[in-house]
Order: C-alpha cells, then structure tokens, then sequence
C-alpha cells in the first residue's frame, strides 16, 4: 500500500466529486492523484429517505457491496483541514452517509481511501443535472470509456430546474477565463 504525506488524506470519488469544479467548492485543498477502480462495489442512485428533498432535486451516487461488481472514480488527495467539510457536504452529521475505508486498485499501487456510502438506501433516478456532473467528471479525468458509457445510460428523473450545477457551471467558466 502507497502512503501519503502527512497532513493528507486519500479520498476516493465516484459521484459528483468525480469533477473538481464539484468538489473544490468545499474543499480546495483537493489535488488529483490517480484514477481507480473499487471492486466488488456496484453504483447505484437513490436518497437516503424516501421522498426527501436533495440539493441535486433526485438520486446521488452511493456504493453497494456486490461481489465481482466494480467501480471507477477518482483518487483525490486532500489536506486534512478539509475532512470536516467533505464529511459536511456527504451530510455525515445528518446520518446521510457513512464513511468507509476501502482499497482501491490505481496506477500507482493499492490504496487505501475514504470514501461514503449512504445509509438506509431508498432507489431513486438522479437528475439530468446531477448525471451531467458525474459523467463531466468521468470524461474529466478518463475513466474508461466503457464505464462511461456504463454512466451516460443512466436513466434520470426529467428534473429541468435549478441545481448546484448552476453553481459548478459558474466555478468552470471562471476557471476557464483565468478568474
């Protein structure tokens, strides 16, 4: 297993946090590391209440054990001062998700990572808006095009509103123009 600077923490990413532009809005101190795949996990979308209301107006990611299955995402590394926020955002607190320790294989060796899984999972198809982010940041950072493929068939709710992508959008162009 690879270490990791003092200081730091591994943080493995399959939904939203899968575009930077997502995850830096809480967490800035978030730095790419390597791609990675999470075996005997399967995606799935839902919320953690049935009918509750999210900030993505639908189903977000989480991972359920599934032996053979697999799961690619992002290894991020971030500075510890940003684990409270990132627990914050997975609504930790709130008891929306759990975090979990997971080995996660990459190019750069076996890895072991934080990442969530929500508690009292209830399916749910995602938002239009909440997929677009997950699939943005899987061509992002080139996750295998078959599982992107996998990512883009996922059917959604037909939500047409506002949602933190509005947000996101706005972080990308100001990037963009060197703001």
């Amino acid at each position: 297993m690879s270490g990791v600077a003092l200081g730091q923490f591994m943080y493995f990413a399959f939904g939203s946090n899968l575009l930077k532009e997502r995850l830096q809005l809480a967490n800035p101190t978030a730095t790419f590391f390597s791609t990675g795949r999470l075996k005997d996990y399967n995606l799935n979308f839902g919320l953690w209440e049935k009918n509750v209301e999210s900030a993505w107006h639908g189903g977000v990611a989480t991972i359920e054990s599934s032996p053979g299955g697999e799961v690619w995402g992002v290894i991020w590394t971030l500075s510890n001062e940003n684990l409270p926020s990132l627990d914050k955002q997975e609504g930790v607190s709130l008891g929306q998700y759990s975090p979990l320790e997971v080995t996660v294989e990459s190019d750069q060796g076996t890895m072991l990572c934080r990442t969530y899984q929500m508690n009292n999972f209830h399916a749910c198809p995602p938002s239009p808006q909440y997929k677009e982010v997950v699939c943005l940041g899987a061509e992002q950072n080139g996750l295998p095009v078959d599982y992107l493929k996998r990512l883009e068939a996922v059917q959604t709710n037909n939500y047409s509103g506002p949602s933190l992508l509005d947000q996101i959008r706005t972080a990308m162009n100001e990037r963009s123009k060197g703001v």
